[in-house]
């Protein structure tokens, strides 16, 4: 398989006006030299060339040189596109098993695997940049590059997450596979399977929202029937004396009273208790004082 971006670009014709160098041969300048790099209108025929800003003319085409027709390149030495598949496995936790889809991703016939444990929380996920980037590279030599993946959820659970994972796909022109799940099967991102992933993703949003909302509601049950939502209260009747005393009558700071105070119980006992809940502690007692 032809790989040398020259070639790539020189099997199309160049459409500039200035320049018409035949298939085969490198762009001209006006002056009837051989150009320094490709003209930008005719690299960017080659799909895995478009975001490139230039492509430079190799040393074979004697760049600077005066600029001649050379043959054209017989049919069969056109570029055919070889398939790449590459998979990507991720669990959130250490403690998940992954090892499930590992085999099924071998199974599939992936040449390079990528595998991580890390949550979707997490913005930069490594092995996910990594798998993109060799994708990127396979498809800047000219080959067809599939993402393989177990299913949908491996890549993200966020709407926005999962789009941009299929933006980067269709810029780069990857096409990806789900295994198993709803999308199970090839999709293309630059045709119909776009709408496809897009629509799922919003489902995926949609379920987290409504996961959070469950959360909030059962929260809300919790503190009707009394229980405390959120940590362990560390205040006491005389710790809030003590704090009002000294912002009272020593005008000290936040700071300056978390300082002095001391927590009697609970797992921070013997330690001092932050700002954040000196100032909550004392707020609470001027809103009871004002009531």
């Amino acid at each position: 398989m032809t790989t040398e971006p020259h070639r790539l670009v020189e099997a199309h014709s160049c459409p500039m006006s200035t320049c018409r160098a035949p298939a085969g041969s490198p762009c001209r300048t006006t002056a009837g030299k051989v150009a320094l790099k490709y003209h930008t209108a005719r690299f960017q025929l080659v799909p895995a060339l478009r975001a490139e800003l230039h492509v430079a003319t190799p040393a074979v085409r004697h760049p600077g040189s005066a600029w001649a027709a050379l043959p054209a390149a017989s049919p069969a030495a056109v570029p055919v596109p070889m398939e790449v598949r590459l998979g990507y496995a991720r669990v959130s936790t250490r403690t998940q098993e992954i090892q499930s889809q590992l085999d099924a991703l071998e199974a599939a016939g992936v040449h390079r695997l990528f595998s991580e444990r890390v949550s979707t929380r997490v913005r930069e996920r490594p092995e996910m940049k990594a798998t993109l980037a060799a994708a990127r590279e396979y498809r800047a030599l000219g080959a067809r590059v599939t993402l393989v993946v177990h299913e949908m959820k491996r890549l993200g659970r966020g709407a926005l997450e999962l789009l941009k994972v299929a933006e980067e796909l269709r810029d780069a022109e990857i096409e990806l596979e789900f295994l198993t799940g709803p999308l199970a099967g090839r999709h293309d991102p630059a045709g119909h399977g776009a709408a496809l992933f897009a629509f799922f993703a919003a489902m995926a949003e949609s379920e987290r929202d409504y996961i959070r909302d469950k959360t909030l509601e059962g929260q809300e049950t919790a503190r009707a029937k009394g229980k405390v939502i959120g940590g362990v209260k560390v205040s006491d009747g005389d710790m809030l004396a003590t704090a009002v005393r000294l912002r009272d009558e020593e005008s000290l700071s936040l700071r300056e009273i978390a300082a002095r105070l001391v927590i009697r119980t609970g797992k921070k006992r013997g330690e001092h208790p932050s700002a954040a809940t000196v100032m909550r502690m004392l707020r609470e007692h001027d809103a009871q004082a004002a009531r």
